[in-house]
């Protein structure tokens, strides 16, 4: 099985910066495309970014594209998501999750993290 731990959220005031990191344990790890999504009280979870673990083809939902950006260190095993200019109605429990076949990045994810808390105050 694989694991994956989120960490770095927090609260921040608006206008400010954070990094989330994702890192993926288990006996064997292979993801073919790996995202970020969000939950927001009284709201359904929805899609922030992807990426292609091999190719590091990116995918940005239109609500943060140009403020977030996903990365991964193959040789950690590790995801991130540097958020900038965040904003108040981007406060949510954030999850990354990962693929175990070759999907689209639109496509059903296999492995999910705990998720990590972002509280952006106005």
């Amino acid at each position: 099985q694989v694991q994956l731990v989120e960490s770095g959220g927090g609260l921040v005031q608006a206008g400010g910066s954070l990094r989330l990191s994702c890192a993926a344990s288990g006996r064997t790890f292979s993801s073919y495309v790996m995202g970020w999504f969000r939950q927001a009280p009284g709201k359904e979870r929805e899609f922030v970014a992807a990426i292609s673990w091999i190719g590091g083809s990116t995918y940005y939902a239109d609500s943060v594209k140009g403020r977030f950006t996903i990365s991964r260190d193959s040789a950690k095993n590790t995801l991130y998501l540097q958020m900038n200019s965040l904003k108040p109605e981007d406060t949510a429990v954030y999850y990354c999750a990962g693929q175990a076949a070759r999907r689209s990045w639109s496509g059903k994810y296999d492995y999910w993290g705990q998720g990590t808390q972002v509280t952006v105050s106005s």
